[in-house]
């Protein structure tokens, strides 16, 4: 049981952090419009995708150090917290919040567990 609750514990954050970013990289999709030339799409793209390929390589160092990862996915789930509220408040934004910024808490959280599961 021990030894399935410690690979649950290391795959888990994992797992959901490419899964995550997966879905990050398909809201960037939104600059697809009619009207667009392809450098304007491929720019707007690019400009969508920067997060993504920032977390990406951070999960890259992060597969390995968890504390990494605890730390950035924390401090990228408040980046974007911050950033919607900066804003004038909608009821709406609470969603956003909950959708986008709860995944990246979850994620930190879990990679956060198994640091300190790691270091006993």
């Amino acid at each position: 049981m021990e030894k399935k609750s410690k690979k649950f514990i290391y795959w888990t954050p994992r797992i959901l952090s490419i899964v995550f970013l997966l879905f990050l990289a398909m809201l960037s999709l939104d600059v697809f419009e009619s009207g667009l030339t392809v450098w304007q799409i491929a720019i707007g793209l690019l400009m969508h995708n920067i997060p993504v390929f920032i977390l990406s390589l951070l999960l890259w160092i992060s597969w390995k150090y968890e504390i990494v990862g605890g730390i950035v996915f924390i401090l990228a789930g408040l980046l974007y917290t911050v950033r919607l509220i900066r804003n004038p408040f909608e009821w709406y934004v609470l969603f956003w919040v909950v959708q986008i910024a709860g995944i990246a808490f979850l994620i930190g959280i879990l990679f956060l567990i198994c640091w300190s599961k790691k270091k006993k």
